[in-house]
């Protein structure tokens, strides 16, 4: 018997300005009945990632573009509704890229089985892609030694307040900047930061001076623009400089101009590299492992900020970009 489903599909390409309403349109359709090999799939959570407003702009040439009309790209969690001989049983929990979608029907390549002892939201935050970024990002990239002074842009999101709980767990000290004293103060007291900056109070430059005397060693940036600039001019010799995210140029969507400090990478004999996750994949079973440990022996905390509501999925992707989530941004259907 087919299924009747609800879907937000991609209606605008939101380039030179923010998101807004217009740029989805909420369909309803019919699904058909797996077929061999296949199931129906029941979307249970969805996750929310800065880099969607870029999929969506069609600028990030590491993804497949979207089309006007496609079903909306994102990260889910689902459960095995019926199973015509697939890859998963019934009643198994599945997470990876299911798009805005409250049903579909799905093979399960590319799926992987939710099994953790955390809640089964942890599979899209600190055990999904925002942990393994944060992970990946800091050793594979950074690689801080212990001693190190970390630095980490936008570092109350989800990926960034990970980044300095690792940065401690390698024995390095952690300095977070974010915006408000209210998640400045939510870095240190519970995301393990030694110090904070408030890039809203002003002065930037001079509050990373203060917090990192004798310079930053690891930079891992998630903001890019301005605050990128005041990074560079506070590194020290043989800095790392990662590049995760450029959050500042979401609302305009152009990319930033190039930082002025950047020779200070010569001065100072650093480097500074971009990276894209998927390119350690094969090692992500392991690393979620690894993250997993550090959640249960109490050295990595993790928040996730739990929207309710199918029909408020372009509202809760919105908030990414206005600073209104506390770690990684979920919607629960």
């Amino acid at each position: 018997m087919p299924t009747t489903t609800r879907q937000w599909l991609l209606n605008g390409h939101p380039r030179g300005r923010g998101i807004e309403d217009g740029d989805f349109k909420l369909a309803e359709i019919e699904l058909s009945d797996p077929k061999e090999g296949e199931m129906l799939l029941a979307t249970r959570y969805l996750g929310f990632d800065p880099a969607q407003k870029g999929w969506m702009e069609n600028i990030a040439d590491y993804v497949a573009p979207m089309e006007i009309g496609d079903v909306m790209r994102g990260s889910g969690i689902c459960e095995v509704i019926e199973s015509n001989g697939g890859r998963f049983q019934k009643g198994d929990w599945v997470f990876g890229t299911t798009g805005w979608t409250e049903h579909l029907v799905h093979d399960g390549r590319d799926l992987t089985k939710v099994e953790t002892d955390l809640p089964p939201t942890a599979v899209l935050s600190v055990l999904g892609t925002t942990g393994v970024t944060a992970y990946c990002g800091l050793f594979k990239v950074g690689k801080p030694v212990a001693g190190d002074t970390v630095l980490v842009s936008g570092a109350a999101g989800a990926t960034g307040s990970v980044v300095g709980q690792l940065a401690n767990i390698a024995g390095c000290r952690a300095v977070g900047i974010a915006g408000g004293p209210e998640k400045c103060k939510w870095l240190v007291e519970e995301a393990g930061y030694d110090a904070a900056i408030d890039y809203k109070a002003g002065g930037v430059r001079e509050q990373i001076k203060e917090h990192c005397p004798r310079g930053v060693d690891v930079i891992f940036d998630n903001v890019g623009g301005s605050i990128l600039d005041d990074m560079l001019a506070c590194i020290a010799t043989g800095a790392r400089v990662v590049i995760c995210g450029g959050i500042s140029r979401y609302e305009t969507g152009n990319l930033p101009a190039g930082p002025q400090n950047y020779f200070n990478l010569v001065f100072r004999r650093g480097s500074m590299a971009g990276f894209i996750v998927l390119d350690w994949a094969s090692e992500f079973p392991l690393i979620r492992k690894r993250l997993e440990g550090f959640v249960n022996d109490g050295s990595l905390n993790y928040q996730e900020d739990i929207q309710q509501g199918f029909e408020n999925a372009p509202e809760t992707l919105k908030r990414l970009f206005s600073g209104k989530n506390k770690g990684k941004q979920l919607l629960q259907l």
